[in-house]
């Protein structure tokens, strides 16, 4: 992804009420709370829910599956809260018996109460297994597990709901996931207490059946609606349409099967799965079959010619009566397909498009067409939208948002206030992801003006960062502020089986550096080595910045005349305080040499130093071009390619990190060659240059979903630097200007001819990730000048 943090924003779910009307804020309350009492009423029944979060155990645990027992009760029983209580089984006598009862309002909430026994009274971490896997050699054996005070131990949720993904999730991270992967997530989800997630699998195949059954459209007429598996997000989105397709029926029918068992399972641990609905973005073919229809097209999304094949898609005016016709018929086809629904529709309006109109009137109109869609195919639903549109793009003044924000009735309409936009944005910027973090729901429903419903995350991508989610998915049944370093000091211990002050001192300082970033700019931070800057090397220079409390300085790389602020490197914290940090990790190695989830912690931390000192390298050979120096860049650009080459080579020593995988588990989706063709394609294509280029030009989308994997690096990144340095040395040795041109003449060749091709890369680590580790910090970073 685009950073060390793809865009983890903390968010708080609220319904907008009307300023100064003590009313309105009752009748908000009271709208979410009638849902609240209907979803409760048409959840699974008990025993079903009992039934599932025993299922959880069983995969997590099966030597313990009959050490805990499971039972719903009622929010009564709970205050009125929803909760879990775990207490010691009254009826434990021997071995083989329950010895710890879990109650639950809610199957997610017994599992969650699961995760926080183990994780409270046996030490355990729960992980995803890219990220090292779950840390549960602490538990003990069956029939020896630790009690509980007599009392028992009730915790209670603050707010209802706990929010989970981002609208791109789903094709950065669960593009190609089979049904075994599907699983574990849901697991991981109830585990975490997530009990609102997105559930966007297989709507395309939704609409395919919506448009040929209900608007006379042909198969082929959405072949340039969709996009490919790997771009859907951005398609839903109405960012572009057509590339990377058109969609196989296969995927379709694939896809539609999948959303049919990830929602049975998520209904049966008693989570509201969020649904899809109608936002306005249609295909061109209703503009042929419904010509009187009042059909406008979007402007250009970062598309290098707008060229009309890829972008610039069409939105059907809120004024039209086509558009409640739409919104209606696929709200009540989803509820045909799926048997039930939970009431709960995500529409993002205009994410990352501008409106055709920025006239209040028009936006209310819209707003309110797309839930009278929702609402005439359910009566009681309620509209879940992002708030991302309103930071990201200027074009929503006070009364554009008002207009969208006031057009839906009260307590219809919950916005997901991303890295909660008013005044705990800035306890981030502040004091950090932890901090802020850690300040908890209930600090930040005190922080902001409208109702708060539920918190939860928001992230681009997963599966990075452990911590982050460890702590943030904790807060969601926390009800007051807690001390980050005592939560990391038993984090360190729960995640790696054992206290070893080193790490603890270790996670500290990541504590204080890395994750202590103060500049609101997390996701700016495109390290040179997975995005080479794509600019004539006389407008890269170095900035000379310190730390006043080490008064020590480092080369901050400035790129002039860039329009894409990502192409700036990043560096917020003193490098000299984060090598000590992976020195501690390093001291650890005897003692956490087996333990996976330390292996992963060591070889991202080795690769965040080397990532880091590969940007003060890479402006060393600028400096050295500049001064004319053929020699220097020579001997320098070679260590560049040398160090490429070694963090490939750590990078391979951990499952967490490696090409082959997405590659695979794309082809493994595909029916026939062309499919497996296509699909790898697309999984490709996704992590280096989207979209249309020329033979000069390249993507402004370029380097957009960025990895840090092994195979990625030596096969592509690591090739297209040298072609850089190439054109460097070319430049000094015949007395020429830097040919940007030929640069991105090969630069865009190798992109194509790279996602063009099959080469195999290997499923499974190999090398000692430990050893690796050590050999690379000799080697760079005992005696570097990095060191600031």
């Amino acid at each position: 992804m685009k950073s060390i943090f793809p865009a983890i924003f903390l968010i708080a779910l609220q319904f907008l009420c009307f300023p100064n009307t003590s009313l309105s804020s009752t009748a908000g309350v009271h709208s979410i709370s009638r849902l609240l009492q209907i979803q409760d009423r048409q959840r699974a029944p008990p025993s079903v829910q009992e039934a599932a979060a025993s299922a959880v155990l069983r995969r997590l645990l099966p030597a313990h599956s009959s050490s805990f027992h499971f039972r719903i009760i009622t929010k009564d029983q709970c205050g009125g809260d929803y909760c879990f209580f775990i207490e010691n089984h009254p009826s434990y006598t021997r071995t083989g018996d329950p010895q710890i009862l879990i109650s639950g309002t809610t199957g997610v909430d017994i599992v969650a109460g699961l995760h926080w026994y183990l994780k409270q009274q046996c030490g355990s971490h729960i992980s995803w297994d890219k990220t090292g896997g779950s840390q549960l050699s602490s538990v003990p054996k069956a029939g020896f597990l630790p009690r509980v005070q007599e009392a028992g131990i009730l915790v209670t949720r603050p707010v209802p709901w706990s929010y989970y993904q981002n609208a791109v999730t789903s094709s950065y991270s669960f593009a190609w996931w089979d049904w075994n992967r599907w699983e574990k997530e849901i697991d991981w989800m109830a585990l975490q207490g997530i009990n609102l997630p997105l559930a966007f699998t297989g709507q395309e195949t939704i609409w395919q059946k919506v448009f040929q059954e209900k608007f006379n459209m042909s198969t082929s007429d959405l072949d340039d609606f969709f996009g490919g598996p790997a771009f859907l997000a951005w398609s839903r989105m109405g960012n572009l349409h057509g590339w990377g397709g058109p969609l196989p029926q296969s995927w379709l029918d694939q896809q539609l099967h999948m959303q049919k068992k990830i929602l049975a399972r998520m209904y049966e641990l008693g989570m509201t799965p969020v649904l899809p609905a109608f936002s306005g973005n249609v295909p061109a073919a209703l503009k042929r079959i419904y010509p009187l229809a009042k059909i406008s097209r979007l402007g250009n999304w970062f598309s290098v010619k707008n060229d009309l094949k890829w972008c610039c898609t069409y939105l059907l005016d809120a004024t039209d009566p086509l558009f409640i016709d739409i919104g209606k018929a696929f709200i009540e086809k989803q509820l045909q397909e799926y048997g039930r629904t939970s009431h709960i529709y995500n529409c993002d309006t205009f994410d990352e498009n501008t409106p055709p109109s920025d006239d209040p009137e028009y936006i209310s109109s819209l707003g309110a067409a797309i839930f009278k869609g929702m609402q005439s195919g359910d009566d009681d639903a309620l509209w879940l939208m992002q708030g991302w549109l309103f930071s990201y793009d200027p074009f929503w003044r006070p009364a554009q948002m008002k207009a969208l924000l006031h057009s839906v009735p009260i307590g219809k309409l919950v916005v997901l206030d991303l890295c909660m936009l008013h005044n705990f944005a800035a306890n981030i910027e502040m004091y950090g992801v932890l901090d802020a973090i850690a300040s908890g729901p209930i600090e930040a429903r005190r922080s902001i003006n409208s109702t708060m419903v539920g918190v939860g995350m928001s992230m681009e991508g997963i599966e990075q960062n452990p911590i982050v989610y460890d702590l943030m998915s904790e807060m969601a049944f926390q009800h007051d502020k807690i001390d980050v370093k005592a939560w990391i000091d038993l984090y360190s211990t729960r995640r790696y089986g054992q206290s070893v002050p080193l790490i603890q001192e270790g996670w500290n300082i990541l504590h204080h550096t890395i994750y202590n970033c103060t500049d609101g700019a997390y996701d700016k931070n495109r390290d040179v080595i997975v995005s080479i800057p794509d600019v004539h090397p006389s407008l890269i220079s170095g900035q000379q910045n310190g730390f006043p409390k080490y008064g020590k300085p480092y080369t901050k790389i400035v790129i002039k005349e860039v329009t894409d602020s990502y192409e700036q490197p990043h560096l917020w914290y003193p490098t000299s305080e984060v090598i000590h940090a992976l020195e501690l990790f390093l001291s650890s190695g005897k003692e956490l040499s087996r333990s996976n989830t330390y292996r992963y912690d060591i070889v991202d931390l080795t690769r965040q130093v080397l990532a880091k000192y590969a940007n003060q390298l890479f402006f060393e050979i600028i400096e050295a071009y500049q001064s004319g120096g053929l020699d220097q860049v020579t001997v320098l650009s070679q260590k560049f390619m040398n160090l490429v080459n070694d963090l490939d080579t750590l990078l391979a020593s951990h499952d967490g990190f490696l090409l082959g995988p997405w590659l695979d588990s794309a082809k493994q989706l595909a029916q026939n060659q062309e499919e497996m063709k296509q699909y790898e394609w697309n999984a490709r294509t996704q992590i280096t240059m989207w979209y249309d280029n020329t033979e000069l030009e390249a993507s402004l989308l370029r380097d957009y979903g960025n990895k840090y994997w092994s195979g990625l690096l030596r096969d592509y990144y690591g090739p297209r630097a040298a072609i850089y340095f190439k054109q460097l040395r070319e430049s000094l040795e015949n007395g020429e200007d830097f040919n940007l041109k030929e640069w991105r003449r090969e630069w865009i060749k190798l992109t194509n001819d790279w996602q063009n091709s099959t080469n195999i890369f290997p499923l499974k680590s190999r090398g000692d990730a430990l050893n690796t580790s050590r050999w690379l910090f000799n080697k760079y970073l005992r005696t570097s000048v990095f060191i600031a």
